[in-house]
């Protein structure tokens, strides 16, 4: 069809030139002479010009003969790649993983789909288990499509847990500026690295991009503020990227209960109980009130006080009556800390309760309930029955059962789980 359409095209031409030649020459013909090897050749000028398309056209019909050979061997490996292109990835995705690796191991042959087609005989390789082969696919690139390879070794070194190459292979000059592929799976790499605070610079570029649905967004921007505190190497770094977190960050359990402990081990005793009291009066939350009696840190009668302001609005809440208990039992009250741990109990606590209790029935000499309340401790951990201890006098058992009504903070009492 081509040779076709130039053909007619070449027609329409030359009409057109005979037209405005006929036109523009027809009160005076010209002269032309051409003088070659004593010889002389005369004519008119739409004549000489007529000769001169025909020549030009005769010499386009023969090229255009002859070249076409040529032309259809290539347009049937165009075929053949496009084909293999197709099927190899048709392949991959049914996981026929050695013959897509071979079809697109021999599609990548040609340079308009050479990025792709490594790519997958990469994947393939990796899905028969085959990693040797698959870095071997990436590194013929050599320095073709260097984002492209980038961005598949990067995924590689991730998938065999080496995040400091996959940064490498990121970093290399020719890739950059990292497309949106390439700059999430640097700021995974940083995550996995131990360098959670360059991951959260990324954020803002990553949504930028539209790098990540903005779920995923959010999660790996908690997951990094929390590791980005718990990485902090001096106090001024956990000083300055606390203050860098949005307000609803330093809301989250995971995330203050991280800045918490940090403080702790830096001697910070007032910001690591404030952060987890402030948190706790905004939303309550029985992880970071357990945390909360396991700090490493002193002001035990503030904490105990603290805790036991909670307890009013949260009466029935295992987590708080087990920090109040190992707060109490700091301060030299086992008795009191023992009524908190039978109420926690009594309210559905489970193997840790069991633990403290018979941490301190071993402190206090009693051996027995010790070993007892340790093996329920072990019970309880694996979903097995516990056995009770001796029952109790009968107005510690009503203690020990009796809530005052659980609210919210609308006022709407709380179901009990």
């Amino acid at each position: 069809m081509n040779l076709f359409r130039n053909l007619l095209l070449w027609l329409v031409l030359a009409l057109a030139g005979a037209l405005v030649a006929q036109l523009l020459l027809s009160q005076d013909p010209g002269y032309v002479l051409v003088r070659w090897r004593g010889y002389d050749y005369t004519t008119t000028v739409l004549v000489g010009a007529a000769l001169l398309f025909a020549a030009a056209f005769a010499l386009w019909l023969l090229w255009a003969l002859l070249s076409l050979p040529f032309r259809a061997w290539g347009r049937h490996r165009d075929t053949q790649a496009r084909t293999r292109v197709g099927d190899g990835f048709d392949a991959l995705h049914q996981g026929h993983w050695t013959r897509a690796e071979k079809l697109l191991a021999q599609a990548a042959e040609d340079e308009r789909v050479e990025a792709a087609a490594r790519i997958g005989a990469a994947e393939a390789a990796l899905a028969r288990g085959d990693a040797a082969a698959a870095r071997a696919h990436l590194e013929a690139f050599d320095e073709r499509h260097p984002a492209s390879r980038a961005i598949a070794s990067a995924e590689l070194a991730l998938r065999d847990q080496r995040p400091t190459d996959a940064l490498v292979a990121l970093d290399a000059p020719a890739a950059q500026p990292l497309p949106p592929r390439g700059l999430a799976l640097r700021a995974e790499a940083l995550g996995s690295s131990g360098q959670a605070a360059q991951a959260w610079g990324l954020l803002g570029a990553l949504r930028q991009q539209h790098a990540w649905p903005e779920a995923v967004l959010a999660e790996r921007e908690l997951v990094w503020a929390e590791a980005s505190l718990r990485e902090a190497a001096d106090a001024n770094a956990l000083a300055e990227r606390w203050d860098a977190l949005p307000k609803a960050l330093k809301a989250e359990p995971a995330v203050v209960g991280a800045y918490a402990a940090r403080a702790a081990a830096f001697g910070w005793e007032e910001a690591a109980t404030g952060s987890i009291e402030h948190a706790l009066d905004t939303r309550w939350d029985e992880a970071l009130a357990t945390r909360y009696g396991l700090l490493p840190v002193g002001r035990i009668e503030h904490r105990r006080a603290q805790s036991a302001a909670w307890l009013n609005a949260h009466p029935a809440s295992p987590a708080l009556l087990l920090t109040l208990a190992r707060l109490s039992q700091a301060s030299g009250d086992w008795p009191q800390a023992e009524a908190y741990l039978h109420r926690a109990l009594a309210q559905g606590g489970g193997a840790d309760v069991w633990e403290a209790l018979g941490h301190g029935y071993a402190a206090a000499g009693d051996d027995a309930r010790a070993r007892q309340c340790h093996a329920n401790a072990l019970a309880a951990g694996r979903g097995e029955a516990v056995t009770p201890l001796p029952a109790r006098e009968l107005h510690q058992q009503i203690a020990d059962e009796a809530v005052f009504e659980d609210r919210d903070e609308h006022g709407v009492p709380r179901l009990r789980g």
